[in-house]
C-alpha cells in the first residue's frame, strides 16, 4: 500500500512539474509574440515617415533621383511583409542603409539641413530608430529565454508535447552598422589608395618634395645634389681676392 501511495505521489509531482513547465513555455511564447508586435508597430511608424522625408529632400535635391528612388524601393521591399523575423531584419537592414546614404547626401545641402520640416522629420526618425533598437533588444532577450527552455532537459519534453518551437531572432545585419562613406570634395589619394593625403609640396622642408617656402623652411633637410654638379668649396674664402687673378 505504501508503494502505491509513493507511486501516486510521484505521478502527481510529475504532473505538477509538467503543468508548471507548460505554463512557463506558453507564457514565454506569448511574450515573444507581444515583443514582435511592438517591433512591428515601430517599423510601420518608420515606414510612414520615409515618404515625407523623401519629399522634403526632393524639394532641395531633386537631381539626386537615384538615391531617392533607392530609398523608396527599399521601403516597398520592407513593407512587403516578410514571413520571418530574420527576413524582415534583412529587408529593414537594406532600408537603413538606403536611409544612411540619403542622410549623407543631405549633408551637401545647407539649406536642406536648416529646413525645419526636415529637422523635425530627422529627429522623429532618430527617435523611432531608438525605439526599434530598444524593442529589438527586449524581443531578442525573450527569444533567448524561450529557446533555452525549448532545448533544455526536461522542459524540451514538455515543449515537444505542447508544440512549442524555437523562435527566430530579429538581428540587424552586420552591413547596417557600416556607415556609408560619401565624399563631397575632390580628395586626392597617394598611390591610388582611397585615403586623402596631404601633398608633399605643401609641407615646408618635407622629404621627397619641394618646399613652398622661398629659400626653404627653417630646419628643412638638405637637398641632395645631382651627380657631377659643382660643389661649393668651403675653403674658397681663405684664398682671398688675389688668387682669382693668378
Amino acid at each position: 500500500m505504501i508503494i502505491v501511495w509513493i507511486l501516486l505521489g510521484l505521478v502527481v509531482l510529475l504532473a505538477v512539474v509538467g503543468v508548471v513547465m507548460y505554463n512557463g513555455l506558453i507564457g514565454l511564447r506569448n511574450k515573444v509574440e507581444e515583443g514582435w508586435r511592438q517591433i512591428d508597430v515601430e517599423l510601420k511608424r518608420r515606414h510612414d515617415l520615409i515618404p515625407n522625408l523623401v519629399e522634403t529632400v526632393k524639394g532641395y535635391a531633386s537631381h539626386e533621383r537615384g538615391t531617392l528612388e533607392e530609398v523608396m524601393q527599399a521601403r516597398s521591399a520592407a513593407m512587403s511583409g516578410a514571413s520571418t523575423p530574420a527576413a524582415s531584419a534583412q529587408a529593414e537592414g537594406q532600408l537603413s542603409q538606403a536611409l544612411g546614404r540619403l542622410m549623407a547626401v543631405a549633408e551637401a545641402y545647407p539649406d536642406l539641413k536648416a529646413n525645419q520640416n526636415f529637422l523635425a522629420l530627422q529627429q522623429e526618425l532618430t527617435s523611432t530608430e531608438d525605439r526599434i533598437a530598444s524593442s529589438r533588444r527586449y524581443y531578442n532577450a525573450l527569444v533567448r529565454d524561450l529557446n533555452t527552455k525549448v532545448e533544455s532537459v526536461p522542459s524540451n519534453i514538455v515543449a515537444n508535447m505542447a508544440g512549442v518551437k524555437r523562435a527566430e531572432y530579429f538581428e540587424t545585419p552586420a552591413t547596417e552598422a557600416v556607415a556609408p562613406s560619401v565624399s563631397f570634395g575632390g580628395d586626392s589619394a597617394v598611390g591610388g589608395s582611397g585615403t586623402p593625403a596631404v601633398s608633399a609640396s605643401t609641407q615646408p622642408g618635407a622629404v621627397g618634395g619641394s618646399s613652398t617656402q622661398p629659400g626653404g623652411a627653417p630646419g628643412a633637410l638638405p637637398q641632395a645634389q645631382a651627380p657631377g654638379a659643382a660643389q661649393p668649396d668651403p675653403t674658397s674664402d681663405s684664398a682671398g681676392p688675389g688668387t682669382s687673378g693668378a
